[in-house]
């Protein structure tokens, strides 16, 4: 038997799952998480939603263009924290040794990419990469968001 609590001070339940490791599934995995936040309050046309759509965005195209491993596909985790005031934006791939630098790296204007990391460190708080064990790597961004209006006070 299926039981649900509600307890207000709980968090509600994190976005988990998989995707192909192409551009499909990077689209897909930016509209999961925009109807995600949208079960937690946050409208898609709201800031924070249109915010955690651009990181899910740019760490998911990251994940299929250079963390793509025959194969393995990508996962996606989102949670909302309401406690600190963020979205954690966790997108995890099989390619260990590819991690992303530590500071986003100069684009020229004219091209046509590099500027995926420099958004996401515009867009968070905080953005970093952790090893997964035994394959692969986790890239996170925490994205802050306003309290949703349909969250209670207690």
């Amino acid at each position: 038997m299926l039981t649900e609590t509600t307890n207000v001070q709980s968090e509600p339940p994190a976005l988990v799952a998989q995707f192909t490791s192409s551009p499909r599934g990077a689209r897909l995995a930016r509209q999961l998480a925009v109807r995600h936040l949208e079960k937690q309050g946050y409208p898609p046309a709201s800031d924070a939603s249109c915010a955690v759509a651009l990181v899910v965005a740019e760490l998911a195209a990251d994940a299929v263009l250079h963390g793509r491993v025959p194969g393995h596909g990508f996962g996606l985790r989102v949670a909302l924290d309401t406690a600190a005031g963020v979205v954690r934006v966790e997108v995890a791939d099989a390619a260990s040794g590819k991690r992303p630098p530590a500071t986003p790296p100069s684009s020229a204007p004219e091209g046509e990419s590099g500027r995926g990391l420099l958004l996401v460190d515009t867009l968070a708080v905080r953005r970093g990469c952790a090893a997964r064990h035994p394959l692969g790597k986790t890239v996170w961004a925490e994205v802050p968001v306003a309290r949703s209006t349909s969250v209670q006070e207690t």
